[in-house]
This record gives C-alpha cells, structure tokens and sequence, in this order.
C-alpha cells in the first residue's frame, strides 16, 4: 500500500479519495486506519508522536464523556454503533458481549474507579493535599504506555485502553495477528465521541504477530510503562524491549481456589454454588477455582465430598460449544488426558480417586496431597486436605500466582481466613459463588491499575504569593470541556424527574430557599456532593479565606432540608478551618455573646440576616473590634452597606463565599481582584453560555443575558443546558489575578424585571438609585399590588437615621424615566415608605430577602 493511503471508520481510501485495492487496514492509528507500510513509517517517528500529544492536557471529563456516549451506543441493541462493531467479533462470540463492555464503560462505573483508584474524578489537576499547606499534589500520566494485549479476551484489549486514557497516557496497543479488528474498531467509535480529537491523539493500536520482533521494539522503546497481559513465557518476551528505567506491568496467568470450612463442606447450597464458579466460563478465567481446598486432615472426608460435588457437576448442562470456535485445542486436551490419567494411576498407592463424566466433559480429581496443583481446566477441579494451621506454609511458596480465595464457613470462619489467606499471598477473597464477579474500582492483581499507569508528583509553592491559590492549573491554562448540547431547559423540566431518582443517585436531599418560588427538590449523591464541596473550598481560598489564622462563625440558616448550612459546614471541614456551627437564629444577643467569647474574627451568612445581626448588637460588637472578614451568600451586599462594614465595624474583606444554586451547586467563586457581581466560573465543573432575555440564541460578547449552565460532575438530574433563572454577562480578557478561568458579572435575577403599568421595571435600578443619589444605606424591597383602578408599586426602604420616603420618591422619578412615564400617564401608583428590617418579606427556608412581592399573581 502506498504511504498515503488511510482508512477512516467507514472504509478504505486513498487522501485523494479513492478506494484502497488490497483491503481492510488492520492498524488504528490517532484517527485513521492504515496498513502496514504506513504503519511502519510511522513506528519509526513514534517518539516524536508521543511527544506532541503530550503536549496538551487531556482531560478527564473529555474521556468519561466519550466513554459514556460509547457505553450508551453499546447497551443499546439497535444502536448503529453496536451493529457496526458485531461484525468484527470473534466467531462465536456473543454478542452481548459489547452489552457487558458497555456497562464497564458507563461515566458511573469510570467515575467510581477513578474515585477509588487515585482519589477523585479529576485526579490530574493539582490542588493542594492539604488545604492549609501551599503544597499541590496531582496524578500525573507516565506519558506513553504500551499494551500487549492477549488473544483469549475481547473485553481486555479496550479496557486497558481505557485505563491509560483515565490516567491521561498516550496508549500504543499491539493484538495479535489472528485477532479481530474489534478492538481498532472499537477505539475508532471512542475517538469518533470526542469531537475535540484529543481522544484518538492518544489511542494507537497495532496488529502483528510475535514474530514481527522489530515492530515490537519500535512499540517499547519509547514507553514509560509497558503493560503485558498473559503467561511467564510472554511476559519474558516483552521484557527483552523493555528499556531501562521504564516500569513493566504484568498482567500473568493466576490461580485461584475454594476454601471450604465446618459445615459449609456439607451444604447442598455450598456445592451449588461451587458448581457455578466452576462452570461459568469453563474455568478460562484466572479467578475460576481450580482447587477446592477443605479444611480438614481427614483423607476419608476429601474423598467423600470429591463424590458429592460430582454429582452436582454431572448434574449440570453440559458446556456450549461453538463449531466454528471448537472446543480445547488438541494442546489443552492433551494436558487434561494426561493429568486425569497419572490421577487416576496414582488411585493404586491411595493417594487419589478420580469422578469423571463418561463423555469426559468433567472430572473431580481428589487428592491427599495439600500443595496446590494447577488444573487442566474445562470443569476439571482437584479437591485436596488443607487444615487452615498449614494453610500459609502450603501457599506461601505459589504467592506469586495466588489470586482469588472463595470462602465458605460461619461469620467466624470468614473473617479469620480472610487474614490467613492473605498473608499467604491471595489478592482477592470472595463468597463461593461469586469469585468470578467483580466491581468497579477494583484492584486487580493486587494493585490499581491506574495508579500503575501514573506517577504521583508535587509542587511545593511559596506560602506568601500563592496564599489564595488552590489549584495551581487555574494559572497554567484553561480547562476545556466538552461543549454543550441539547435544548434549554428550566426548573420545571428537571422538577419531576428529581422526585423519583434512583437510589444509588439520591442520597442526600435538599430543597430550594423558595426566594423565588415554591421551594424545588434537589438530589445528590455523596460523591457528586463531595465533589461540589471540595470545588466551593477551592473558591473559598479564592477569595481570602485563611484556614490557618481564621476563626470563622457559620451563621447560614438550617434546617428543614435547606443546605447553606450542612453544605459550608462541610466546606470548613475539608479546608481544615476553626468554625462555630451557631447557624442563623433570631437570637442576636446570644449569637453575638458566642462571637465575643469564642474570638470570631470571620461570619459565613446571608447578607440580610448579618446585616440584621450587625445593627441589633452594634454596641457589642464594635466593642469587640475583633470581625475582620464577611463571606456572604446567596444575595448581595451594595456598595453603601459594604462602606459601612468597613467604616463602623472595621471589617477589612466582604466578598461571596460562592456563587451557586441548590439544584446546581457551586458555579463560580470570587477572587481578591473580584468585587460586587464578578465571579470566576469553576471551569473544571461546569460550562456557562449567556443567551438573549427572549430568545434561545447567544448573545454578543459582553451583553446581559440569561445565565445557561451545563454541569458536568452531577448525575441522576438532567443538568445540560440548565436556565438557573439569573441575569448575567461575560467579563472580557484574563482576570489580574491570572486565572485562567472565565469571569462573569452577575446583574441580578430574571424575577427581578417586572412587568407593571405596560413597562419592565428592574429592583436593581431602584437600589442603584436609592443609594447613589438618596443616600440609603439599608435594604429595599418592592411590592406589587392590583385590583384597583390602577396598578400600586410600594418601595419598602428598611428605616434609618438618613431615610427620607419623599426623597427616594422624588430620586426614582427623576431617575428612572419609564416608571416617571408610568406615574404621569395614570397607569401606576407609585408608593415609598420607611420600614423596619425585620418586618421586610424574607423566604421562610434561608431568611434571604425577597426582592419583589408580587401579590397580583
């Protein structure tokens, strides 16, 4: 083949378009099918490929997007995807096969491996180990891995693959000359999921034979890892190209066994479920039992169940064979006339006694002898004496190809043998019945398989300059997402699913404040909500927080399912900070007596309620001249209230301990560079887009729109493209503080604009007005009534020295020239009155104010 010639996932073309004459391709190579030719010019130039893909980050979410969008084609039995792909499996392979590789690939069961494996689901980002320590740790990919897959298991070539994506390697994987396209064919589909191609920039596989040593020793030779799957004898194969220095990772043949104690040697139950291990892939999986060991020393007894268990194995449908596949190769048939004939030889000195099918589709072999002997396979099972006193000093001489004990016995019998087998050597311990299954995030072989594929690195800043710093990628470069897609949807739409969610996605329930409606149901799993609250720590360093020097008084409101309170409850706890749990209450003299005696110097809160603390117990706390920090949620503080704090109570920094929703979580956190509205987006969870207030279409750069956001570290609720209900606009240009995260500026909530008198007024303008031009300093709500003549507007300002209700009246006339239109044209009455703060409309959930009270509706 000419070296210009590729294949894409359909078929065989030239770059010119044409169609290749000699045939299928069989190497996939960072996008494209080639053939050997090219294939081989491109082994010799393949350091230099490894090295620009390393150039770029490859991020997580990129492959547990990819992967889920494969896993849902996969499970989905008319899927084209599936259709394409069961043309190349092995004859006779089921099919349901890619249904079972489907599963595995699933974003729930990477998510979960990920978690288990390195610690969390973005385990490549640098954040700091310890929240109080300017010291970041990260996974970091070795950088190349090379796969040498095996010929006997179509699921393992793609999950190793797989694997080394998670740990972000680039992957150069070799099968077999007799193999199936199906793993080239299946890395194709992962690539084509990933528009961005970073995916296919990190997937090569090759297929050639043994024999082709050199290609072999191109493969290696610029690996940092090299992952073997298979026996002694393949392993030293692939250790000969092994370079110096790079990290070997075997993959070998294991043996596994049944242990057998008390009256579980007796239980038909037991013996059943033997059986099915047993059975189940006719023993041609490593963790299939090829001993069963009972604990006893009685010859008599090994004997006697070696019978029984016959009986059930006779019992049993005989395996499915498939003519095309046959049935063991002469080799194995062999082995296993050999072993059953020296057993049955042996029956002579009373050492052993042999049970076998008449058709030779099993045998039960008993022996007196303990040390463990591998079995032929295909349902072929030694049952030896092995009393657990000598379970170690028998075993311990096979540890290294020990890994899966089935155990049976009392509660007892279990948790002691446990510990025995495993100082023997064993890996894994299961019930009997259940050693071939296994679970996500397992360890294999005794280790993790992505931390094989990682190394674990640090930086260590300096405490000073990167005092607000969480994660050091914020400073490195932008975090890429997949982008998003579907339509818009609102809180309605995502309401009624959230009530009936499955139970492995709801386990922490939470509701809305209700500030601007009837309060919405949210659902959480733990590890979405760790997730969320490890991201608002982040933030929270951000912003200024100090989890060294600060003491800090949790004053959010609790109870009744609302999470401000739980949710920065826990964001102290992973910052490692002092907190006083006080919560919110209308106790103010006691709340503020616990500020003085305990020597807060920082309050968590609603601005409403702080400031509603703040002017009750103003003598005693400016007395107490020791609050130095505001971390306020959930509305706002202007710019006159934010002078007074500073001026009457000597609080040197106000900013948003975050910007975020129940439904949604965390969405953006505040800098030191930040004021008033500006949030910085946490990039790594979600995207945001601004789209036109009455059209679904983007609008330009810098407008006010609606916020749209789409999370990606949430399941069980439909968030893709999700209206949070806020106004908002994109801040242009890189923040000083040299984040590379996007900024927006938050103008205010959609229920905010009002319709009234055939014109859309804004609170935010009323408050603008009010405070630029009429000297307030408090909060101010609006009211809407009807049923009269005409409609009634009432600008409720909270009472202070300086409130003057004709002023503000006069100030938003003047000011504001279509609610002046309004008033003059006798279509609305326009009210001010001087009001105190607590006898304001506040939700009932989170004590936040309610900017407007709309009694018309």
């Amino acid at each position: 083949m000419a070296e210009n010639e590729t294949e894409t996932a359909s078929g065989t073309t030239n770059t010119d378009g044409s169609t290749s004459p000699d045939g299928i391709a069989p190497h996939f190579w960072q996008g494209s099918f080639i053939h050997d030719a090219e294939a081989r010019r491109r082994l010799a130039d393949l350091p230099a490929a490894v090295e620009a893909a390393l150039s770029s980050v490859l991020e997580t979410e990129t492959v547990l997007a990819a992967c889920d969008a494969l896993s849902t084609a996969l499970r989905d039995p008319g899927h084209p995807v599936r259709a394409r792909l069961a043309a190349h499996l092995p004859a006779g392979e089921d099919p349901s096969v890619l249904a079972e590789l489907g599963a595995l690939l699933g974003r729930r069961e990477l998510t979960r491996k990920l978690r288990r494996e390195l610690g969390g689901a973005s385990p490549g980002r640098l954040n700091r180990a310890d929240p109080r320590e300017s010291v970041y740790e990260a996974w970091a990919p070795v950088g190349m891995v090379a796969h040498i897959a095996p010929g006997n298991a179509v699921t393992v070539a793609p999950l190793s693959i797989v694997e080394g994506l998670l740990a972000g390697n680039v992957n150069v994987l070799r099968t077999s000359g007799g193999d199936t396209l199906l793993t080239q064919h299946l890395m194709a589909e992962l690539a084509a999921m990933d528009p961005g191609g970073a995916v296919a920039a990190r997937i090569v596989v090759l297929r050639f034979p043994s024999s082709r040593q050199e290609w072999l020793r191109l493969m290696c030779a610029p690996a940092d890892a090299v992952a073997v799957w298979g026996g002694e004898d393949a392993v030293e194969g692939v250790a000969a190209h092994v370079p110096a220095g790079c990290r070997l990772v075997e993959w070998g043949h294991r043996i596994s066994f049944a242990y057998l104690a008390g009256a579980a040697r007796s239980d038909a139950g037991t013996l059943d479920a033997l059986a099915d291990d047993v059975c189940l892939h006719e023993q041609q999986a490593c963790s299939s039992p090829q001993v069963v060991y009972l604990d006893t020393a009685d010859e008599g007894e090994v004997f006697a169940f070696a019978e029984r268990f016959a009986a059930v194995l006779a019992a049993r449908p005989p395996a499915v064979t498939v003519p095309a596949a046959g049935g063991p190769d002469p080799a194995a048939e062999a082995e296993t006339t050999t072993t059953e004939l020296v057993a049955r030889l042996e029956e002579h000195l009373g050492l052993t006694k042999v049970f076998a099918a008449p058709d030779g589709s099993w045998r039960v072999m008993a022996d007196t002898r303990s040390p463990l002997t591998a079995s032929p396979l295909h349902r072929s099972v030694w049952v030896k004496p092995l009393p657990r006193e000598r379970l170690i000093a028998t075993l311990r001489p096979m540890r290294r190809y020990l890994q899966t004990a089935g155990l049976a016995g009392s509660v007892t019998d279990i948790a002691e043998l446990s510990r025995t087998v495993l100082a023997a050597g064993v890996t894994r311990v299961t019930p009997v019945g259940s050693m071939l299954e296994s679970y996500a995030g397992e360890p294999h072989d005794g280790v993790y398989a992505l931390q094989r594929y990682s190394r674990r690195v640090a930086v260590r800043a300096d405490p000073v300059r990167f005092a607000t710093t969480a994660c050091l990628d914020d400073l490195a470069g932008p975090v890429v997402l997949p982008p998003p897609a579907g339509p818009l949807v609102g809180k309605e739409d995502v309401r009624e699913p959230a009530r009936k969610p499955a139970r492995v996605d709801a386990e922490l329930y939470f509701r809305s404040g209700g500030s601007t409606g009837a309060p919405a149901l949210s659902v959480f799993s733990y590890d979405d909500y760790d997730t969320q609250m490890h991201a608002a720590a982040r933030g929270l360093l951000a912003a200024g927080y100090d989890p060294v020097g600060d003491r800090t008084a949790n004053l959010f409101y609790c109870g009744g399912m609302y999470g401000s309170f739980i949710s920065f409850f826990s964001v102290l706890e992973r910052l490692g900070g002092v907190q006083l749990p006080l919560s919110a209450g209308p106790d103010h003299r006691e709340t503020a007596r616990a500020l003085v005696e305990h020597g807060a110097d920082t309050l968590f809160g609603m601005p409403s309620y702080l400031w509603q603390l703040l002017h009750a117990e103003e003598e005693a706390l400016r007395a107490y001249g020791g609050l130095r920090k505001v971390f306020y949620g959930g509305e706002h503080f202007t710019p006159e209230q934010r002078r007074t704090l500073a001026a009457r109570f000597g609080i040197e920094t106000v900013r948003s301990i975050t910007y975020g929703s129940t439904d949604l979580g965390p969405l953006g956190y505040q800098c030191a560079e930040s004021s008033g509205g500006v949030h910085h987006l946490h990039a790594d969870l979600h995207t945001m887009e601004v789209v036109d207030l009455a059209e679904d279409r983007p609008v330009a750069p810098g407008e006010t729109g609606r916020l749209v956001f789409t999370t990606h570290a949430r399941r069980g609720q439909n968030l893709g493209r999700y209206l949070i209900g806020d106004l908002g606009r994109e801040v242009p240009g890189r923040c000083p503080c040299g984040r590379h995260a996007p900024r927006f500026e938050l103008r205010g909530r959609t229920g905010d604009v009002m319709r009234v008198a055939t014109h859309f007024l804004n609170h935010r303008r009323f408050l603008a007005l009010a405070e630029e031009q009429g000297s307030h300093r408090g909060e101010l709500q609006i009211r809407l009534d009807g049923g009269g003549a005409r409609e009634r507007l009432t600008v409720r300002a909270e009472r202070s020295g300086s409130t003057d209700p004709v002023r503000l009246r006069e100030v938003f006339l003047a000011g504001y020239p279509e609610l002046r239109s309004a008033v003059s044209e006798g279509l609305l009455d326009l009210l001010v009155e001087a009001v105190d703060g607590v006898s304001l409309d506040r939700s009932p959930m989170s004590g936040k104010l309610l900017a407007v009270v709309d009694t018309r509706r």
